[in-house]
């Protein structure tokens, strides 16, 4: 099955509608990531046929989930989920917080060769960026664990009753992560996302202030 084919058939199991131009975008990041890997290794998978899942349908399944409309995506990597994110949902703002330079200057190019007006490319620590006004959601992509993802990057949630959402991508149900997770942090729910092609498991933790 060609990727155009099979980024098709894996929206569509996920339930999601994105126009034939976003879809050309998408693959166009894959490119550039393939690209880019060449040189700089920013993932260890090769296979594009691999990259679409654990990479493009990985990142989009978090969309159900998920609102806007400001994302901080927290060590954003090879600009993962944010990027994926950012082209499904033109109308949010988009921060890729990425520390180590390689990265952040291959971020910075996706967000210039892809025309991506609704992202944010910030290459400094988590911990030392203070953004006004904060964020809506902040997610994680197999940044840390969770007692560190949120002790790093929990003042990026929006402040007050309703609060922002801290959202964790991860594996296996993280037992005993939750078990360490600070007092002032509550778990709101943890969802098993299925991923089409993936057979690995993979679950959202969703984290507010208490």
């Amino acid at each position: 099955m060609s990727l155009p084919a099979q980024l098709a058939e894996g929206l569509e199991l996920l339930g999601l509608t994105l126009s034939p131009e976003i879809q050309a975008r998408l693959l166009a990041f894959l490119a550039l990531i393939q690209k880019w890997n060449q040189v700089h290794n920013l993932t260890s998978v090769r296979s594009p046929e691999t990259m679409l899942v654990r990479h493009l349908l990985d990142s989009l399944a978090v969309l159900p989930y998920i609102g806007g409309p400001r994302i901080a995506d927290v060590g954003s990597g090879a600009g993962l989920p944010g990027i994926p994110l950012a082209l499904a949902r033109p109308d949010w703002h988009v921060a890729l917080i990425e520390s180590n330079h390689k990265k952040a200057v291959f971020l910075e190019q996706a967000r210039i060769e892809l025309k991506l007006k609704n992202v944010e490319v910030v290459a400094e620590r988590v911990e030392s960026f203070h953004p006004k006004p904060e964020f809506d959601i902040v997610i994680s992509r197999a940044f840390s664990d969770l007692v560190d993802f949120v002790r790093l990057a929990g003042h990026l949630g929006l402040q007050g009753s309703s609060g922002g959402m801290l959202v964790a991508m991860k594996g296996i149900y993280p037992h005993e992560e939750l078990v360490q997770l600070p007092a002032q942090f509550t778990v709101e729910k943890i969802l098993q996302v299925p991923v089409p092609g993936l057979e690995a498991q993979r679950h959202l933790v969703l984290i507010r202030r208490a």
